[in-house]
């Protein structure tokens, strides 16, 4: 088969695909995230091995946090969790915040950050219900 000018056999294209597949596909996970584990599993059932990010033990930078918000198509304050004691005990304070700052709570404060989020080529999309990363994978 001819892709591109160059000739490869079924096989690597079906390798080149699921490296593609792996490299392009991220998921921000919490292991003890119900949601988060039905979306992995999801992700999987449809060939795709993403890379996994613990983001309570590897939150996101600053710049990376903002990028997510942009794909997302959200602001800081739509991201959070708000039933979360963290928010709930720093609800008043959040008001006064900019954006710039608000960005630097989360990431000081990944706890209240929604879950679990995938981000591929296409797109970035909470994955609640898990079934809303479809969009962006098929």
């Amino acid at each position: 088969m001819f892709v591109g000018g160059l000739e490869y056999s079924p096989g690597t294209l079906i390798q080149i695909e699921l490296v593609q597949n792996f490299m392009s596909t991220i998921i921000y996970h919490n292991p003890q995230c119900t949601k988060s584990r039905l979306t992995l599993a999801l992700l999987q059932e449809h060939g795709i091995e993403p890379e996994i990010i613990e983001y309570l033990q590897t939150p996101p930078d600053a710049a990376t946090l903002t990028n997510i918000l942009q794909q997302l198509g959200i602001s800081p304050g739509e991201f959070m969790r708000t039933g979360e004691d963290e928010y709930k005990a720093a609800k008043d304070e959040l008001a006064n915040l900019s954006e710039a700052e608000l960005i630097a709570w989360i990431i000081d404060h990944p706890k209240v950050i929604q879950r679990p989020i995938v981000i591929t080529k296409k797109g970035a999309r909470i994955g609640r219900p898990p079934e809303n990363v479809l969009e962006i994978i098929n």
